[in-house]
């Protein structure tokens, strides 16, 4: 059984995370998904979701067979049994660096999963600020 895991912060699921996700699935039989825990802000945003309920969201995805949360990816790794590593071409980080050259000395598959195109959490946060609909 082929065991892989995908990581995110899933703050503003979208169709993007998706696809994504179920290309993932379509690579494995059993996905993990770790959601970013919100107590290190990494991205510098204001969530809209509490980490429970990005993880609830993305547990409710029929792709998704397992939800845990982390810290940093590189420390994150070392303590999971996988087979596969898969993630986005925009994750490239410091951590995401470390993560890579841990899963390529410990003979771990890497899969970087195409961006759907015109859509991310960045584009959807900017229209939203601009947009006074909902205020």
């Amino acid at each position: 059984m082929k065991k892989a895991i995908t990581v995110g912060v899933f703050d503003l699921l979208h169709l993007g995370h998706l696809r994504m996700l179920e290309k993932s699935k379509s690579l494995c039989d059993f996905l993990t998904v770790a959601v970013h825990d919100d107590k290190l802000n990494i991205k510098d945003i204001e969530f809209v979701y509490s980490l429970e309920e990005r993880k609830e969201m993305v547990n409710a995805l029929c792709c998704v067979d397992s939800v845990i949360s982390y810290e940093r990816v590189d420390l994150l790794l070392p303590t999971l049994d996988f087979d596969i590593f898969l993630y986005g071409p925009d994750q490239n980080h410091q951590y995401f660096q470390k993560a890579l050259q841990w899963c390529k000395k410990n003979n771990k598959e890497i899969y970087s999963i195409k961006r759907t195109q015109d859509i991310s959490s960045t584009k959807i946060r900017n229209i939203l600020n601009i947009s006074n609909y909902y205020s």
